[in-house]
């Protein structure tokens, strides 16, 4: 049911931005035992963004196919979208990701495009 066989990671996208990484595992938590839970940007970010990113890796597989059941839920003020995501695609566990292109306002025109 989770999607992706074996997985035991889910990605919840369209988070609010004065979403918690304490309020996001406890309404994950209830789904399944919780291993790790990545929040981006994290709460403590100097930074506002409209919007945040939060990857869940529960201990036991089965839990992914449990939580992709609260995509569309209404949370804080916006609809959950959650999907199951590849292991061995993400080193998010490891180390935060990184911006692809320039942090800082440029001069000029930007030549460059973000990947998507």
């Amino acid at each position: 049911m989770s999607g992706i066989p074996g997985t035991a990671v889910v990605q919840v996208t369209n988070l609010s931005s004065a979403v918690s990484g304490e309020q996001m595992r406890t309404l994950f938590g209830f789904l399944g035992d919780i291993e790790e839970l990545r929040l981006y940007p994290p709460d403590n970010a100097p930074l506002s963004f409209s919007s945040k990113v939060c990857y869940i890796k529960y201990r036991d597989p089965s839990s992914v196919g449990v939580a992709q059941h609260l995509t569309n839920t209404v949370f804080v003020d916006r609809a959950l979208i959650v999907v199951p995501c590849a292991e061995g695609d993400q080193a998010l566990f490891s180390k935060p990701l990184s911006p692809i292109g320039p942090t800082q306002p440029s001069r000029g025109n930007v030549t460059g495009r973000i990947a998507c």
